[in-house]
């Protein structure tokens, strides 16, 4: 059983234009995920998917793999999908390109959980801190049922309340690690489009549920920050140099 890690990385994002080059202490913020990804699975199983040669010299000069894919994905999951076709597999481990704080052994974990359950996609989460706002719609938050498998996902604070002492003790939101097959990744892209709740939501893995795919939500570490948008890169490397990082 071969597993693969495919970082999907777009450098025309309309948020934040470039963001996969962007400096983190001084290093490129997809090489931060890079190495992290390779001691996971090891540098020979880690592939960065990308539209852009820029982003390619740069992953190839530090003596990681790339894939070029087209510009026109609709999705990080429709330019994976593209990827795979290219790369022979049996796990295809999505790790987003702008999770600089990525944990290597919750990387295993979500891997290990698609070897003991493979009809399920896996998907991580963790919990919203007391330092983020569960109404910040750049965190998507996760519903489940008690066993964790996938209700919805959505960026408004769910689940909802009618009376405050119903209130939920907690938010859960996603994390960026996923796992598929190849089969899941090619029925993903051979939707041909954006699903309507997908559209509307703008969180790709809902796709999966229009299919009757059924997603299982594993635990991960707290603490995980992305950069989503440019005001997140000073929040990044302070907790980035909190855990002794370094470039």
């Amino acid at each position: 059983m071969r597993t693969v890690i495919l970082i999907p990385a777009r450098f025309a994002s309309s948020r934040y234009p470039g963001k996969p080059l962007v400096s983190l202490l001084g290093k490129p913020m997809i090489l931060w995920v890079a190495e992290l990804s390779a001691k996971a699975v090891g540098q020979e199983n880690v592939y960065v998917a990308t539209e852009d040669e820029r982003i390619r010299s740069v992953v190839e000069a530090a003596g990681f793999q790339s894939v070029m894919t087209s510009a026109e994905a609709l999705t990080g999951t429709d330019r994976l999908a593209e990827a795979a076709e290219k790369i022979k597999a049996d796990i295809y481990i999505n790790v987003q390109g702008d999770e600089p704080l990525v944990d290597p052994k919750d990387i295993l974990k979500i891997m290990n959980e698609k070897l003991t359950t493979p009809e399920h996609i896996i998907n991580g989460f963790s919990w919203v801190s007391e330092s983020e706002d569960p109404h910040s719609v750049n965190i998507p938050k996760v519903i489940t049922r008690e066993d964790n498998t996938l209700v919805y996902m959505s960026r408004a604070a769910l689940p909802g309340f009618k009376d405050q002492k119903c209130a939920p003790v907690g938010y859960k939101k996603q994390v960026c690690i996923y796992a598929f097959n190849q089969d899941e990744l090619k029925a993903f892209r051979s939707f041909g489009r954006k699903s309507q709740l997908e559209h509307s939501e703008d969180i790709e893995i809902l796709r999966f549920l229009e299919l009757g795919k059924s997603i299982r939500m594993v635990e991960t570490k707290p603490g995980s920050l992305a950069v989503d948008v440019p005001e997140d890169v000073g929040r990044v490397e302070k907790a980035m140099l909190e855990l002794g990082y370094h470039a």
